[in-house]
């Protein structure tokens, strides 16, 4: 409702994982390059982690884009609550191969086939399963067992786990040691610094069409004490933000405007 108020062609802090509206900062560009480096080297596995709400889809998803670009073959899971056979069969066909029945073992060939043919033509191939910290112990064990699937030099599917810091501690695990061992590349996305809160506001404007929005600097950093600098937390905030800001007859956003924001996300308004 505030789009025409302050000359919008978009909502700018939705909160669904947009990659037109990522912010690179040293971080999350450090994440990319080390999720690139782990698919183009074939290093069979790389973990992601953050907190909720850090960006973390987001950045698969742009990773999506470039894999594509580069001609990798991609697959992602944003469900891993699933069996072993629902976890195969849904890894086929986001591959794009057709499959039929319930067979697991049938699952397993189809999709050693399907990488065989990807690695005689030269093409590799990354499977990313979001949200990892909620795979059961059974589904870890069978996302280990398809890291076997490889040639005698390489690995013929690259598999990212991205998930909360609670993967981590999961993989610490003893009953983890084999799947842990086989991890080679990892990173921790942290939250955004004060000043990095500025430039993701800034970033987020610009992109929709606010260049013009005058978010002065003490509302920024109001937005940052309450969010922490959780990407996720500043988009809800700044959202409310701006419609405080319209309903106030106002197109210089101030303290004011985040402080009648936060009544609001909190139900005190």
């Amino acid at each position: 409702m505030y789009l025409d108020f302050f000359g919008l062609a978009e909502y700018p802090f939705n909160i669904t994982p947009d990659p037109r509206f990522l912010c690179f900062t040293k971080h999350h560009r450090d994440a990319y390059q080390h999720l690139l480096y782990g698919i183009e080297s074939r290093k069979g596995f790389v973990e992601l982690t953050g907190e909720v709400g850090c960006g973390k889809t987001t950045l698969c998803r742009l990773l999506l884009t470039e894999l594509r670009q580069r001609n990798i073959g991609s697959a992602l899971v944003l469900n891993p609550l699933l069996s072993e056979t629902q976890l195969l069969r849904a890894i086929l066909t986001d591959f794009g191969v057709a499959v039929s029945g319930r067979d697991r073992l049938a699952y397993i060939e189809r999709l050693n086939d399907f990488l065989l043919e990807n690695n005689r033509i030269g093409r590799n191939v990354a499977l990313l399963i979001d949200e990892a910290q909620n795979l059961t112990p059974a589904l870890m064990e069978q996302v280990r067992l398809l890291s076997n699937l490889e040639t005698d030099n390489q690995k013929l599917m690259q598999i990212v786990l991205c998930g909360q810091p609670e993967l981590k501690d999961r993989l610490t695990h003893p009953d983890m040691r084999q799947l842990r061992q086989r991890i080679t590349v990892r990173y921790h996305l942290r939250l955004l610094t004060r000043a990095e809160t500025r430039a993701y506001i800034r970033h987020r404007l610009t992109v929709a069409g606010g260049e013009g929005i005058n978010f002065d600097e003490s509302a920024m950093d109001a937005v940052f004490t309450y969010t922490g600098g959780v990407p996720r937390m500043i988009n809800a905030l700044c959202d409310n933000v701006l419609l405080a800001g319209y309903v106030m007859d106002t197109r210089v956003i101030n303290n004011e405007c985040v402080r009648r924001a936060i009544r609001q996300l909190e139900g005190r308004s």
